[in-house]
C-alpha cells in the first residue's frame, strides 16, 4: 500500500527541482544571448559571458539532486509502510 500525497503538498526535493529549473532556464537564455553575436557577425561577448552559460549545467545538477532527494524520501516512506504492515 502506498501513500499518494496531495498535488498541492510539497514533497522533499520539490524546491530543488524548481530552483534547478529556473537556473537552467537562466543559463539557456544566457547561452542564446552569447551565441547570437556569432550568427549576427558582430563582436563576440567577453569570456566571462561564456561562463554564465555554465548555469545550464549547474541547474541540471541542482534538479538532479532534487530528484535524488525525492527518490530517497520515497524509498524511506516505502520501507516505513512495509515495516508497519509487518507489525
Amino acid at each position: 500500500m502506498t501513500v499518494t500525497p496531495h498535488p498541492d503538498e510539497a514533497r522533499p526535493g520539490d524546491g530543488l527541482v524548481r530552483a534547478g529549473g529556473i537556473v537552467f532556464i537562466l543559463g539557456a537564455v544566457a547561452t542564446l544571448a552569447t551565441m547570437a553575436p556569432l550568427f549576427l557577425h558582430t563582436d563576440p561577448f567577453p569570456s566571462y559571458a561564456w561562463a554564465v552559460c555554465m548555469l545550464m549545467g549547474v541547474g541540471f545538477a541542482i534538479s538532479a539532486a532534487g530528484v535524488l532527494r525525492s527518490a530517497a524520501a520515497g524509498r524511506r516512506a516505502a520501507r516505513a509502510s512495509q515495516a508497519a504492515q509487518q507489525d
